[in-house]
């Protein structure tokens, strides 16, 4: 059986934890399986690599960057390794170029592109434990780039569908994927499974347990895929094609505090300009989520519309330098908001969940600025003040009215 194990950076964050890891890894090799490992860098590793690259320029080269953050990544890698031989065991590191993990030239966000397995099932022909480095991928160019947060996830997923791996394993500090994040919410409650399409919508809405393009991979080759911790041997949460959706009708709720809003004021009121002002933003990679477009009034009309925070400013230098080509009045926008989100299979077909969500909301006075809703989803834009009590409440509502069946 060949299995592929993912351990995140707390995981591996101190030598403790290393070792530790070290054995559980051990453990499957010793019952007669191949296993691939996937390693991100310890701990706050990648926060101190940047924090190093902002005190030197304020405005790093994206190239530099990923050529400085990779470095966290193959520490992580020839530690783990060294810890296993200390084990007795045979292991291995590699890096994505040994690998040959090739990916897009984005830096900073980089997408796998092909895996060569051929160095991989050398090794696990001559029975090495093969750990690798995650979050990153070479280009074109020989360069090397990195997935973006999170992105340990999708190296795993992405190896264990090259490698037709009979399990994935995505190790964490939390023993499995909870209905809302049991850090902010007390009464959270774990999820023994979650089909691949609510997960994905979780993980796209500020979920922190799983990179959303790993759930993407897992979906298109159905890889099986499980979460759990690296801390405790709990049973963790599988993620499959199709979950017990007849017994729940919302798996979860999420909480996202990397937004902006954007109000593009002034628009003339005619065909084509959402598609001048998108076209210029998914040129830079710049994701719009939640759309509003008002109602056109003296042939004007104003364009709402979320970002990712990080992309605030570079989406505000689009805008302006792009004025003349949009005809528009002005820009405004708004950091002080969060987007909160339910997701569940159920949510379609009935209507009440939208109302008990909206009542919870009002319950705790907090007002509601967007809504954006799909088959599986409900997301409202609130101000980031009301953010944790606004959860708690919805969180509360649903349970309450015994719309998660999960429990």
């Amino acid at each position: 059986m060949l299995i592929v194990q993912k351990f995140g950076g707390s995981s591996v964050a101190n030598k403790e934890r290393i070792l530790n890891v070290a054995n559980r890894i051990v453990e499957e090799y010793k019952k007669g399986n191949d296993v691939v490992v996937v390693l991100s860098a310890q701990g706050d590793t990648t926060d101190l690599l940047i924090e190093k690259a902002l005190d030197i320029n304020p405005k790093p080269s994206k190239r530099e960057l990923d050529m400085l953050l990779s470095t966290g990544e193959q520490q992580s890698v020839a530690l783990m390794s060294m810890a296993i031989h200390k084990l007795g065991y045979p292991s291995v590191s590699l890096n994505a170029n040994q690998v040959k993990i090739e990916s897009s030239g984005i830096y900073g966000n980089a997408r796998i592109k092909n895996i060569a397995t051929s160095r991989i099932k050398l090794e696990l022909e001559k029975r090495n434990i093969v750990i690798i480095t995650g979050f990153q991928g070479i280009n074109n160019f020989g360069d090397i780039t990195t997935l973006g947060r999170g992105g340990s996830d999708t190296t795993a997923v992405a190896l264990a569908a090259s490698l037709n791996a009979q399990l994935c394993e995505i190790y964490t500090d939390v023993d499995g994927i909870y209905t809302a994040d049991p850090r902010i919410i007390k009464n959270a409650c774990k999820l023994e499974e979650i089909s691949y399409d609510e997960m994905l919508e979780l993980a796209s809405l500020g979920a922190k347990v799983l990179h959303n393009r790993s759930v993407e991979l897992a979906k298109k080759y159905n890889v099986k895929l499980v979460v759990r911790s690296s801390l405790t041997v709990a049973k963790g949460t599988l993620v499959r094609e199709e979950s017990k959706v007849e017994k729940m009708l919302v798996s979860g709720l999420a909480l996202d505090k990397d937004v902006s809003r954007i109000t593009v004021v002034g628009i003339k009121d005619m065909p084509g300009m959402a598609f001048k002002v998108f076209s210029l933003l998914a040129k830079e990679n710049i994701v719009a989520d939640i759309i509003i477009q008002s109602v056109g009034s003296m042939r004007l009309k104003d364009i709402s519309f979320t970002i990712k925070r990080t992309d605030l400013e570079n989406t505000l230098y689009i805008l302006e330098k792009n004025k003349d080509f949009l005809g528009h009045d002005s820009v405004n926008y708004d950091s002080s908001v969060v987007k909160l989100s339910v997701v569940g299979a159920g949510i379609a077909s009935n209507p009440s969940i939208a109302a008990k969500m909206f009542e919870a909301l009002y319950d705790v006075g907090t007002n509601i600025r967007m809504i954006s809703t799909s088959e599986i989803k409900i997301s409202v834009l609130i101000d980031a003040g009301d953010s944790e009590r606004a959860a708690q409440s919805v969180h509360d509502k649903l349970m309450e009215e015994n719309i998660n069946l999960n429990l």
